[in-house]
């Protein structure tokens, strides 16, 4: 039988040598590892992405249990045996919420504070009403970067000293008011509009005249 004649490579014009063959082959397979290689990791990129996906979706997670409500009374009570005084514990305002409550220093002066806001988180807004012990008469404009009364209003049967509070000084308090209760000064300030504002004075003023009348 005779021998088939060496076939001609097309580019070279003439047939390949033993080494063209060798080094085109050699090629040939790092090109088909490296195709591999590619393939095999394209594979282990996907099962990693299946096996966090499981982990996320398939995971029960749940909902964080939401905060037991603060008991302002019962603080109240607490702190008022504490210090051995009467302390404010105003009802809650319709659709607001008390986020703190407890005592708050301003220098040498302790204050009772309870913190409202809003329970609808699309409307902002706040009020803090504050019980400074023994405070003197300057407490109310060092809390309210140095605001001066500008009017006067009775609301539940007690005098208060309305504020002209300028929020960008203030750090965005806007409404102001404050009273004697004894030894004590109550305030009551925040981002709020001027009904709220009253509303929950008139609630406080409930206990700002019981601490009057309790005084020796």
């Amino acid at each position: 039988m005779a021998e088939r004649a060496p076939r001609v490579v097309a580019e070279l014009g003439r047939p390949e040598t033993a080494q063209e063959t060798a080094d085109r082959k050699a090629a040939s397979s790092r090109v088909y590892r490296s195709s591999q290689s590619a393939r095999n990791l394209i594979a282990a990129l996907i099962a990693t992405v299946a096996i966090v996906a499981v982990i996320i979706f398939a995971v029960p997670r749940g909902t964080p249990p939401e905060a037991d409500p603060i008991d302002v009374p019962l603080i109240a009570e607490r702190i008022g045996a504490s210090e051995g005084r009467t302390v404010i514990a105003p009802e809650t305002p319709a659709e607001w919420v008390v986020n703190r409550a407890g005592i708050e220093g301003d220098g040498a002066t302790r204050a009772w504070t309870i913190v409202y806001a809003s329970a609808d988180e699309a409307e902002r807004g706040f009020l803090r009403v504050a019980q400074a012990f023994d405070a003197d008469e300057a407490w109310p404009a060092r809390v309210l970067s140095g605001a001066s009364p500008d009017d006067t209003v009775t609301i539940g049967g007690v005098v208060w000293d309305r504020y002209e509070v300028d929020p960008d000084r203030s750090g965005n308090i806007s409404v102001a008011l404050s009273a004697p209760a004894a030894d004590d000064t109550v305030l009551i300030y925040g981002a709020a509009s001027d009904e709220l504002l009253d509303e929950l004075a008139t609630s406080v003023a409930v206990d700002v005249l019981a601490i009057r009348e309790g005084a020796p």
